[in-house]
């Protein structure tokens, strides 16, 4: 009876514990199609060089990339002058010769400038809320590039029957549909270098091709050796099996 009752309690806990999931909303994200997807999928650079005009233009002013350097950009195709001039741009803080606090221009050797000071000041800046830092935001988040997506084009106009807290915007792709966050995007707000037309969905599509590269980096590379393997795999189980029928073709069975 002693076992019965504590396996009765034990399922009366992990109900409670559950309960909060099963009653929390879930919301699918289309599926998007990127080229980065797949055992073979790549990152788009043009798309991921974009991505990075529309990061280092509009997110950057609140969010930070505090594990990513600005030489990390070579592997989205831009050359040694190009980097330079970007980190140029940006002002990161140093430390004088008479020992005070200074800054100077960013190198390619530096990380990502963070926009904000330290959290205190980033939550003064934003009414108390933090904003994450978007170095592996891509992996972060169930839904990873979708998701980030969804969320980047699904803020709108709130239903009249939907009260709105102080403060707070309608996002359809956010648990709760009210996000802190302004809508970031809107059509036209950079200018493409290579001309292509910058409305909100090719912004936020080009801004999560650069994300999700500066979250995996590596994600070539590992694919690469992944499809090395499985052809080596391939290839020993075929000289296995050869071996293994000339061993025993003299055998009687």
């Amino acid at each position: 009876m002693r076992i019965v009752r504590i396996l009765s309690l034990a399922a009366a806990l992990g109900a409670v514990a559950l309960a909060p999931a099963i009653a929390e909303e879930e919301i699918s994200y289309p599926k998007q199609k990127w080229s980065f997807d797949g055992p073979f999928g790549t990152f788009d650079r043009a798309a991921a060089q974009r991505g990075s005009q529309v990061f280092n233009a509009v997110c950057s002013n609140c969010h930070s990339l505090k594990q990513a350097y600005y030489r990390d950009l070579k592997g989205i195709g831009l050359e040694n002058e190009a980097i330079t001039a970007i980190a140029a741009g940006f002002n990161v803080p140093t430390v004088a010769d008479d020992g005070s606090n200074a800054e100077r221009p960013a190198r390619p050797s530096d990380h990502f400038r963070s926009p904000f000071a330290n959290e205190k000041a980033a939550r003064s800046a934003n009414g108390g809320a933090l904003p994450p830092d978007l170095s592996v935001i891509v992996k972060a988040r169930d839904g990873g590039a979708d998701y980030i997506y969804a969320l980047l084009t699904g803020y709108g106009e709130a239903p009249s029957s939907m009260k709105m807290g102080d403060g707070m915007n309608y996002n359809k792709a956010f648990t709760g549909n009210q996000i802190g966050m302004p809508r970031p995007l809107n059509d036209g707000q950079v200018e493409y270098a290579d001309g292509t037309k910058a409305t909100t969905e090719q912004m936020a599509k080009d801004v999560v091709t650069f994300l999700s590269y500066i979250a995996n980096p590596e994600m070539e590379a590992r694919k690469r050796l992944g499809v090395k393997l499985v052809l080596f795999l391939v290839l020993m189980t075929g000289v296995t099996y050869a071996v293994k029928r000339k061993v025993w073709a003299d055998v009687d069975h």
